[in-house]
């Protein structure tokens, strides 16, 4: 069935990011990870009453027959610092393939890729060839980077005589890509801890910082407890780390991230309908973008997956149509085409968003005047600020090494 409705563009409300700031101080951000994940202290809100625990003990506070959905992401060592011949310090951001696109291909290739990339200290490097000189295996090997001619967005060539993949060539000479607002350069630690137990799919660069607080023995306890577990995949691009830097929200501009969803994923979501525990905003990213493409299915037949879900189109989809509703319709249309898509999303979650499929979410301490702290507040309303005022008043440790929160709404009436 195709559904024809004719489009107004249902922004909400204007907001002013100056009402979602508060005081960080400096030493309330952890610049370093525990020395166990699971030991980490976990701030419980359910239905606007806060109490604590260790994140060990998340288990007793989730409903029974509750489906945690994680992001699969790993981070890649996205950072790769070179030199000029003069010796000009150049860093080389990767962000996301050019060519190959597709993220399998551009990390299997060999001998040659572009990447979208942000270049540090650019100013210092208009043309010719930046050279690294390595060993592999015991040979004499190089990558060359070539900043590539007309392109609007800094498009970089990276070439190579080594016997390795891209993938594999990032992981012999890159770096980890922490957060700027750690204040300090990649450490060996960072290798491991800034990554999730469960980290599959290369592509990000930046964690989904509220899976740095499971580990594997935490998450085989909650299965003999009866939770059940899911994974989505979205690559994590740096537009994560940007502030809303204009007064009203609506003119911020969303960065685009891509993902991939399977069948068993969506209709594992509906036979968990009402306990569905999203680990991590992109984690809720990813879920609450696919009623769009249901959305698109009802409309027009088809998710045009080529076309990134738009900032705010999620606000255009009418009331009555349900997120179970949506999610049956892109289940079957996944049945009768391949049983996956991959796809990227735009959305914003600001105040005024219906959320349609994720019913808790799992997340840590976020920056002021950040679009994660639009979403915080989206989901629990104004009682974000009880919730940031207790952590601050409470020892809790913030930002992508720090503590984290379990936000339980009301039961909907």
């Amino acid at each position: 069935m195709i559904i024809t409705i004719n489009l107004i563009a249902m922004i909400p409300e204007d907001i002013k990011i100056s009402d979602y700031d508060y005081d960080l101080p400096e030493e309330r951000i952890a610049k370093f990870p525990l020395e166990r994940r699971d030991a980490s202290k976990l701030l419980v809100s359910r239905c606007g009453k806060l109490s604590e625990r260790v994140f060990s003990e998340i288990g007793r506070e989730l409903p029974q027959g509750t489906l945690m959905v994680f992001n699969n992401t790993k981070v890649i060592r996205a950072r790769i610092i070179m030199h000029k011949p003069s010796g000009a310090r150049i860093e080389v951001f990767c962000l996301e393939p050019y060519d190959p696109a597709d993220y399998e291909r551009a990390f299997a290739v060999k001998g040659a890729c572009e990447w979208r990339c942000i270049i540090g200290n650019s100013k210092k490097w208009k043309e010719g060839a930046l050279v690294i000189n390595f060993t592999c295996s015991g040979v004499e090997s190089y990558l060359r980077a070539y900043r590539v001619p007309g392109e609007g967005t800094q498009v970089v060539r990276f070439e190579w005589d080594a016997d390795l993949t891209f993938g594999q060539l990032l992981e012999h000479l890159g770096r980890i890509p922490i957060p700027p607002y750690l204040g300090r350069d990649s450490e060996e630690i960072d290798n491991s801890r800034y990554q999730t137990v469960y980290s599959r799919f290369e592509g990000s660069v930046a964690a989904p910082t509220a899976g740095l607080h499971f580990s594997e023995e935490l998450i085989k306890a909650l299965r003999a407890e009866g939770v059940a577990f899911d994974e989505v995949t979205l690559h994590v691009g740096a537009g994560t780390f940007l502030p809303v830097k204009s007064e009203s929200v609506k003119e911020h501009e969303m960065h685009t991230e891509h993902f991939d969803i399977r069948l068993e994923t969506v209709e594992n979501l509906l036979a968990h309908k009402g306990r569905v525990t999203a680990v991590g905003t992109t984690t809720v990213r990813t879920l609450e973008s696919l009623p769009a493409l249901g959305y698109r299915i009802l409309r027009n037949g088809d998710p045009d997956v080529t076309v990134p879900i738009g900032q705010w189109e999620l606000y255009d989809i009418p009331d009555e149509l349900t997120g179970e509703y949506l999610l049956k319709t892109l289940a079957s249309y996944l049945r009768e085409n391949g049983g996956k898509l991959k796809t990227s999303t735009q959305i914003m979650i600001m105040p005024g968003f219906r959320f349609r499929v994720v019913d808790m979410i799992v997340t840590n301490f976020h920056q002021p005047k950040s679009t994660l702290l639009l979403l915080v507040s989206a989901f629990v309303g104004e009682h974000w600020r009880e919730i940031y005022e207790y952590a601050l008043a409470n020892g809790f440790r913030f930002l992508s090494y720090g503590d984290s929160n379990l936000l339980i709404p009301c039961p909907k009436k």
